[in-house]
């Protein structure tokens, strides 16, 4: 299939604009939340943030550097995947954390994580990880269009027709915890932990399943 501006006006507009931009703005800021308490994000934050941290850039400008070669590559072999909810993810997300992020330091948010205990610590964890996730899936089922990093397993799982589609995206999600291990180490020390982005790549396929039952009958 060719690219058409077309693609970006889907059914019921307005509607899933008005579910997919919320979606966004609360995955920036409960991933700026993930980024401050330390124990990991999802891969792609995960991957971008020590990209960042071995650039010397903030993550809006990574994110969308990243997001825009995967693009590309959907462009080229699945311009079908493409619409707003694309360019939303890939510009929108990584500054809305790198401004989350500044509000938190400013505000004094960000020395209360520091100093908080350990109960207080899994707790904001364990929120922010189930609200990020249900985010994300209200997001990918307002189906607006795929975010390039979660267009380009789809594709390539076209390409392995013989592979269930689970095992390529997983194997995906683990080769952008790699890139995130390996730039880390490059830039002197990882930024965030393994275990949230182990743990959000585990909670995510079935959760987005969940949440999309019933927003497909409102949309």
């Amino acid at each position: 299939m060719s690219f058409t501006f077309k693609q970006f006006i889907v059914p019921n507009f307005k509607k899933r604009l008005c579910f997919m931009l919320p979606a966004i703005v609360l995955m920036g800021f409960f991933v700026s939340i993930l980024v401050e308490i330390g124990w990991g994000t999802d891969p792609a934050n995960f991957m971008n943030l020590n990209i960042a941290k071995l650039l010397g850039w903030q993550l809006g400008n990574t994110a969308v550097l990243v997001y825009g070669l995967m693009l590309i590559f959907t462009f080229i072999f699945g311009p079908q995947l493409i619409g707003f909810g694309s360019l939303a993810n890939m510009i929108l997300i990584g500054y809305i954390v790198d401004f989350c992020r500044w509000l938190w330091e400013k505000t004094g948010f960000s020395a209360f994580i520091q100093n908080a205990s350990l109960p207080i610590l899994i707790t904001l964890f364990t929120v922010a990880l189930i609200l990020f996730v249900i985010a994300a899936s209200i997001y990918m089922n307002a189906q607006m269009g795929v975010a390039p990093y979660d267009a380009m397993p789809q594709i390539i799982s076209g390409w392995l027709p013989k592979i269930p589609f689970f095992v390529v995206r997983m194997l995906f999600d683990f080769s952008a915890i790699l890139i995130g291990v390996l730039t880390g180490k490059l830039s002197g020390g990882i930024e965030g932990s393994l275990i949230g982005s182990v743990a959000m790549t585990l909670l995510l396929g079935p959760v987005i399943t969940l949440v999309g039952k019933p927003l497909k009958k409102i949309l």
